[in-house]
């Protein structure tokens, strides 16, 4: 995302455009799935002064306006992309942590509406596989 694309899409949403968001996220367009450290680390190249912190709270500013998702994949660290919008879905190594896009699921389809929704309104269901990814399968031995 070029520095006039980020102004323009925190402009049009009313958001202040400070460095910091600019630079988060200048640095998630070239990084699906980044944690807030890897942002952190990619941002504090060129801002040392920019804190983790500071990282945090624009990552669950954008997140909040729906810029960018949150995906929490169990023990693993929370995890931040911009594509939005869509009804894409993950794949996990259980192993590593790595994290890819899954663009549809085939087959059976998985159970998306709830028997009971409790009174709910359902807006999302997720949709995320386990598994090992390939460089975590070569790396377990044989049996």
């Amino acid at each position: 995302m070029t520095h006039p694309d980020a102004t323009g899409l925190l402009r049009g949403a009313g958001m202040r455009v400070t460095e910091p968001r600019l630079a988060v996220l200048e640095a998630l367009e070239g990084m699906p799935h980044a944690s807030a450290d890897a942002v952190h680390t990619k941002v504090a190249a060129a801002r040392p002064d920019l804190s983790i912190q500071t990282v945090y709270n624009v990552l669950h500013d954008l997140t909040g306006r729906g810029f960018t998702r949150c995906i929490e994949p169990g023990d693993h660290p929370a995890r931040y992309e911009l594509r939005v919008g869509d009804n894409h879905h993950h794949i996990v190594c259980e192993r590593c942590g790595d994290i890819a896009d899954v663009e549809c699921v085939v087959g059976q389809a998985p159970c998306l509406s709830p028997d009971d929704d409790h009174g709910f309104a359902v807006s999302v269901a997720e949709v995320t596989f386990w598994g090992l990814c390939r460089d975590c399968q070569q790396a377990v031995p044989s049996v």
